[in-house]
């Protein structure tokens, strides 16, 4: 577990009780805002670092880092600054303007992409995000998460060959 990631997502407020609708139409107890850790530069940061530091430990290699609009944007930008690898975006739809394309940034055919993400549930974003990439040549292989809620992600995520991991599961942000 990353107590210095709990701790700073409890303290910006992240981390919010009541009744709530996920993005997967589930309901739920609690809610994991990460966009108020995300728009705090100092929670952003250390995120990053423990994000950083993870991959290393984990061994995992990646040419670059994929973030899904809107909400894991910052993340695959601090991380990006934080490893100095290129990042891409992948649209959750593709626009009818403009180049009208799913990823933007630079992505070439055979680049390892890590994919990130705020919070997964279902992994239903995750796993589109996974095949935009694949779409364009990409080799995916992990989604790294910062909260993984423990609702069927990863296992949704094995289905598509790709390997979940978390700075916390929801478990570990749960208990006292």
């Amino acid at each position: 577990m990353n107590s210095a990631v709990k701790e700073s997502l409890r303290r910006c407020g992240a981390l919010q009780y009541g009744d709530f609708v996920l993005a997967s139409g589930r309901r739920s107890r609690y809610y994991i805002d990460i966009k108020k850790a995300s728009t705090d530069p100092e929670v952003l940061s250390g995120i990053a670092k423990e994000m950083s530091s993870l991959l290393s430990t984990e061994g995992i290699e990646y040419d670059r880092i994929a973030g899904v609009v809107l909400g894991s944007i910052p993340l695959a930008v601090a991380l990006s600054l934080e490893t100095r690898r290129p990042f891409v975006m992948v649209r959750k739809a593709i626009k009818d303007y403009g180049t009208g394309r799913v990823v933007e940034g630079a992505l070439a055919p055979g680049d390892k992409v890590l994919v990130v993400e705020d919070v997964v549930t279902s992994a239903g974003s995750a796993a589109e995000a996974v095949k935009a990439l694949r779409a364009g040549g990409a080799v995916v292989e992990t989604v790294l998460v910062v909260v993984d809620r423990q609702e069927g992600g990863t296992e949704a995520l094995e289905n598509v060959h790709v390997r979940l991991i978390a700075l916390l599961t929801a478990k570990d942000l749960l208990e006292e």
